[in-house]
This record gives structure tokens, sequence and C-alpha cells, in this order.
């Protein structure tokens, strides 16, 4: 949402002019910037105000705007693991869970195992 107050506005048709130019050197047409505010893209849209007869936007809009369409068509992180060092990965950190979950059986109060606690970078309390 565009505070009025605090946001530097900027008329839509002065848009296409405010960010750089396409790889083929055209600028933006004014019609995709108002299908930005209108329908958006890939599910971002871009805030706007309408004061009169007149559609502003405002620099920290378009810094928004441009953040969260980034943001959107970052391919989540693939991993190339095969099944079995995904199993061996998942046996691990269950392993890990049952030590941080498990209390320390052989002094036989309820604290953790302190190589458990150093890597996990907790403190074992002192015994009393």
């Amino acid at each position: 949402m565009i505070e009025i107050s605090r946001e530097h506005l900027i008329a839509l048709r002065e848009v296409p002019r405010r960010i750089p130019p396409r790889c083929s050197g055209r600028r933006v047409h004014i019609s995709a910037v108002y299908r930005w505010v209108s329908r958006g893209v890939q599910g971002v849209v871009l805030d706007a105000v309408k004061i009169g007869g007149s559609t502003f936007t405002s620099e920290e809009a378009l810094q928004r705007f441009a953040q969260a369409l980034t943001l959107a068509v970052r391919p989540a992180r693939v991993t190339n693991n095969t099944y079995r060092e995904r199993q061996s990965e998942l046996a691990d950190t269950a392993k890990r869970l049952a030590d941080l979950l498990a209390p320390n059986r052989s002094s036989g109060n309820k604290t953790l195992n302190a190589d458990v606690a150093a890597n996990a970078n907790l403190t074992v309390p002192a015994k009393r």
C-alpha cells in the first residue's frame, strides 16, 4: 500500500522512463505498466493510487515490485542427491534429533550430552 505522505509519487505514464530499457534497447510500453497494476506478473501486483483522474505509483512501490518479482522467479535450490544419499541424510538427522531429545543416561540426570550440546550451540547446566 502506498503512503502518499511518505513515498515519492510518480505518474504511471512516467514509469517507462524511470526503469532501464530492455535488452533490445526499447522501453517498457505503458500498457505493460497498466497491466502490472491491474493483473500483475506471476501473482505480484504493482501498488498504485488513483487521485482524481490520474493513477500514480511510487519509486518505493516500484522497488517493492521488482524485489517481489525477483524472489518469485528464483528457482528453488535443487539437490541432486541419490535415493541412498537422501536416506543416509535422513537417518543421520533422526539420530541427531534422538540424541538431542534423549536424556544423558550415564549420569542419571536430565541434561543433554555435552558433545551434542556443543554441536547445537547449547549450554549444559552445571551439576549441583
